[in-house]
């Protein structure tokens, strides 16, 4: 397969349009499905949120999303192919070990997460949070899509905690691409508004997932703490989940209480 793709394509082609068209293809075929969980009700037992959202309320997110996409995330794709090749992102073979690639994704993920939590807790100050970060927050009932609903300026804000670890390692295409798929399926399952038996936040220590995010979406921002992207150690450190904890904890006695008030 990588034979192919490297003899067939160029590195531009495959760097650029390869990782566009990937990325698409993951995140559409990964959130569309929580779309007609929602309105046909099915799974509902796991949803965190019992409210829904509309049918024009999800077509907008799509518009939207599609707009973004190619408006946004494409040329900035195009436009940083000359930084990965010049910090040394190759496609050809030998593809790296798998010690390789596994340090590089553990480290994309550490790096990630420190950047993504700064910036996430300064969106949430007041001036960007209502001129650029209550575009991400016009929907209190988040499902996967709404993972990328965002103010283009967010996308380019936020983005960078995501191709910075990259960009200073080089990496192989192949290990981008592994990179890319990883973050895309866990940002849309951390809005996807379903916890589930099977959800990784009940079987990976400090994972965050669903019901970690939901509960951001639910507060007011300047309540609402649990910045996190990935791993919820940064808001443990800092005591930004401390809401969220209390919440728990409360439930695990039996008693409901109202988010807005934590």
């Amino acid at each position: 397969m990588t034979q192919y793709l490297i003899t067939h394509f160029s590195d531009f082609q495959l760097a650029c349009l390869g990782s566009f068209f990937l990325h698409e293809s993951i995140f559409f075929l990964a959130g569309l499905p929580f779309i007609y969980l929602e309105r046909a009700g099915w799974l509902s037992k796991y949803k965190i949120q019992t409210k829904n959202n509309s049918p024009a309320a999800q077509e907008k997110c799509i518009t939207r999303l599609l707009l973004y996409h190619f408006g946004v995330n494409l040329p900035v794709m195009i436009f940083s192919y000359p930084v990965f090749k010049y910090m040394g992102m190759q496609s050809s073979l030998p593809l790296p070990s798998w010690k390789v690639v596994l340090s590089q994704i553990i480290f994309y993920f550490i790096l990630e997460d420190f950047v993504f939590y700064w910036g996430h807790r300064i969106l949430h100050t007041k001036w960007l949070y209502k001129h650029v970060h209550s575009v991400h927050h016009e929907y209190a009932t988040p499902f996967g899509l709404t993972s990328e609903y965002a103010h283009p300026a967010e996308i380019l804000f936020l983005g960078f905690a995501t191709i910075v670890g990259p960009a200073i390692t080089g990496p192989h295409l192949m290990t981008l691409w592994l990179w890319m798929v990883l973050r895309v399926l866990e940002t849309v399952e951390a809005h996807c508004g379903y916890h589930f038996p099977w959800s990784l936040s009940n079987f990976i220590p400090l994972y965050g997932g669903a019901d970690f995010h939901d509960y951001h979406h639910r507060l007011l921002y300047t309540k609402s703490g649990n910045y996190s992207s990935t791993f919820v150690y940064m808001d443990w450190i800092f005591g930004t989940d401390k809401g969220y904890r209390k919440l728990k904890a409360l439930k695990s006695f039996g008693i409901e209480d109202d988010p807005k008030q934590m």
